[in-house]
């Protein structure tokens, strides 16, 4: 009889692990988001983010390897202690793999909007009908919503995942396979969240019309909406 509980036990347990795995979000890329976020787009494709992955290449950011004690006629983009922070969704759903293609439709070969926002298989549906709703009742949709489904709004913790990934980093999640770019190596490394995202390193920012309301709102959303600008109709 207790064989047989651990088994049913067991069976339980697997059946759990299989439907969290199949109900993860997953990274759906860059050609998707920009569907319908095109100016976003636009502005995203001229940062260095958007140029990540080609920093990996042999020959590429010379200087900048030798500092760091790199073979800069080496070809890094196969290798995945580097390949992780120069790509989108790197060994998750949906994200880049090693060997993909890193233009493709996908643009997964880059910093790309889910690097930031999410993966966005599951909450991007949900900005349609928010919109939808709001055109058709004046209603928004509680943030609240989407959250739950993956997008994400801690922007700072994703920016530190890779700008603070170095030993003796002062982020308390570091953890190995570190950066070797590091402000000991260059100073220009040091990564200040509230000065680096009001750089030239993301895209541009729009008004928003009020598709969502409610917690969780980004600090600096207030900020960057004073100067937002008005899309185009």
């Amino acid at each position: 009889m207790k064989r047989f509980l651990k088994q049913l036990l067991g069976a339980a347990a697997l059946a759990c692990l299989a439907q969290a795995a199949i109900a993860a979000p997953s990274y759906v890329g860059v050609k998707v988001c920009t569907k319908c976020h095109d100016l976003h787009g636009e502005s995203w494709a001229a940062t260095s983010h958007a140029k990540a992955f080609d920093s990996l290449k042999a020959n590429a950011k010379v200087e900048e390897k030798k500092k760091a004690k790199l073979d800069p006629a080496k070809d890094y983009t196969k290798d995945k202690d580097c390949v992780g922070c120069h790509s989108t969704g790197f060994g998750k759903a949906g994200g880049y793999a090693l060997g993909k293609d890193p233009g493709g439709p996908e643009k997964l070969g880059s910093v790309g909007c889910e690097a930031c926002h999410g993966p966005g298989s599951d909450y991007r549906e949900e900005h349609g009908t928010a919109e939808k709703k709001l055109l058709r009742s004046q209603q928004s949709t509680p943030r609240k919503l989407i959250a739950g489904k993956g997008q994400n709004f801690d922007y700072e913790k994703a920016c530190a995942a890779c700008h603070l990934n170095f030993q003796g980093s002062p982020h308390k999640a570091a953890k190995a396979p570190f950066t070797p770019f590091t402000p000991t190596v260059d100073a220009k490394y040091k990564f200040e969240f509230d000065k680096a995202v009001r750089t030239k390193a993301l895209h541009e920012h729009y008004k928003l019309k009020g598709a969502f309301e409610g917690e969780p709102v980004p600090k600096i959303r207030a900020d960057f909406q004073k100067t937002a600008k008005d899309i185009p109709e």
